[in-house]
């Protein structure tokens, strides 16, 4: 958190290195729980994976889900911290 004295250039470093973090997480946590979605879709529908990989199609939904999941925690974590940083202070807490 950036003092309240300081100039407003700090902020955006700290948004910039937040952002690009999460959407790194959310890519790969997005890119699972889309593979977990495609295997029980496999399953549903009889295919049955080749030797050595999770589903059928996988890289197709590990590349929707991860693109869906990095942009969709990297705009909730961005969208709160600006919310939480625009928000007026309570200076009578002791």
């Amino acid at each position: 958190m950036t003092e309240p004295g300081a100039p407003p250039g700090e902020v955006r470093p700290k948004y910039g290195c937040i952002g690009c973090l999460m959407l790194a997480a959310g890519f790969f946590g997005g890119g699972i729980i889309a593979v977990l979605i495609g295997k029980i879709v496999g399953n549903v529908r009889g295919c049955v994976p080749p030797a050595g990989l999770p589903a059928c199609d996988w890289h197709l939904y590990a590349g929707a889900g991860g693109a869906v999941g990095a942009l969709l925690l990297a705009g909730v974590v961005l969208f709160m911290l600006r919310r939480r940083d625009s928000a007026p202070r309570n200076s009578d807490r002791g």
